[in-house]
């Protein structure tokens, strides 16, 4: 673990180059390349493919269920004692969305994503591999869905949350401006702004994207006023941003961090829902 990953209340949720190089090698460690493309030409010896979309069910807008699940993760490698490591280009919402979908399914604090992703590992001209590794298929016996970590349409409609709404999308899509494919532009009512983007610092040398500091990355929430002390509900379109906002809380060490699966997919494109 890196200096300033010890600072986070939850650092080792976050890997860095070192942790990769000596760890990549062991056999209950499994990396994951989370990256929509690239992974043929050129990824991290020994890790797998792993495509994040796979773990939205596109007809009801939620998590696959646990069955699926479940074959997803086997078929990854992916067991009981396993510790996995993900990544993608290098900002980290993909990967980040595994990590929040393992979680979810009761993977906590067994998931690490790579600081700085892909880009971090080439910029610092560590090796890469073009061959796809042998994959030994895993065994999951306690794959379960955690209630507490989700939040649905219903829950934000009956008003049962006593929490924020952080909307992580950009600040024309909050506003209306950019209303994308869907029907209606706007945020949910009440809903904060914070764009994930915040919580990155980019290397103006390398160009690569890590997590701000501690201190750097608690001040961003805390100027809208996102405290520990209550739930957070991060939401975007499709909830990968959300997922990455979930994973900045998580470094952070709050506690109760509920992102809203159907995201702006549902709630935009709803006949029953009030946009602001």
């Amino acid at each position: 673990m890196s200096e300033q990953s010890r600072l986070y209340p939850n650092g080792h949720l976050l890997a860095d180059l070192d942790w990769v190089e000596r760890n990549r090698s062991r056999e209950d460690v499994v990396l994951l390349d989370a990256r929509g493309s690239g992974y043929e030409e050129g990824h991290i010896s020994g890790a797998r493919p792993f495509d994040q979309g796979r773990l939205k069910d596109s007809s009801s807008r939620s998590i696959v269920s646990a069955e699926t699940f479940r074959d997803l993760m086997e078929s990854a490698g992916i067991g009981d004692n396993s510790t996995v490591l993900v990544y993608d280009d290098g900002k980290g919402p993909a990967a980040a969305r595994v990590l929040y979908v393992m979680e979810y399914f009761g993977f906590r604090d067994k998931v690490k994503l790579l600081n700085g992703g892909y880009a971090a590992w080439v910029a610092a001209g560590k090796p890469i591999d073009a061959v796809s590794p042998e994959t030994v298929r895993g065994r999951l016996t306690n794959v379960c869905a955690q209630d507490g970590l989700i939040t649905t349409k219903r829950d934000i409609q009956s008003g049962i949350l006593d929490g924020i709404l952080l909307d992580v999308r950009s600040e024309e899509e909050y506003k209306g401006e950019n209303k994308r494919h869907n029907r209606h532009g706007g945020h949910i009512r009440g809903a904060v702004n914070l764009e994930w983007t915040e919580a990155l610092d980019r290397d103006p040398a390398s160009g690569v994207f890590s997590f701000k500091s501690y201190p750097e990355l608690l001040r961003s929430f805390q100027r809208l006023n996102v405290a520990a002390d209550k739930t957070i509900v991060p939401y975007c379109q499709l909830n990968s941003r959300g997922a990455h906002t979930y994973f900045a809380l998580r470094l952070l060490g709050f506690p109760d961090i509920r992102p809203y699966e159907g995201s702006w997919e549902e709630w935009g494109n709803a006949e029953d829902t009030e946009v602001v």
